[in-house]
């Protein structure tokens, strides 16, 4: 389990008591009791736990795995792998 689905997964369980059994990272967010309403209170959770910005509208997120992979897109800092491959290019 990685960082980011075991700290959505405390939200999930504690704040809005969905068993944590449930939460697959294909489990759709609508099927664990998740309407708009709950989605919009979700992102305000989501971004005091991770400090990021997120907006209802920038993307679609339909299942658990959607959160996940969408929270580490915005935690992963632009053109890691590429800096990463240029500092071993110019050290060898």
């Amino acid at each position: 389990m990685t960082t980011t689905l075991v700290r959505l997964s405390a939200i999930l369980v504690k704040d809005y008591m969905i068993p944590p059994e449930s939460l697959k990272l294909d489990a759709p967010l609508e099927a664990l009791g998740i309407d708009s309403l709950g989605m919009a209170e979700l992102l305000f959770h989501l971004e005091d736990e991770f400090k990021i910005s997120l907006t209802q509208e920038s993307v679609t997120l339909q299942t658990v795995g959607d959160v996940v992979s969408y929270i580490d897109t915005l935690l992963t800092p632009p053109n890691s792998g590429a800096d990463h491959v240029n500092d071993v290019l110019t050290n060898t």
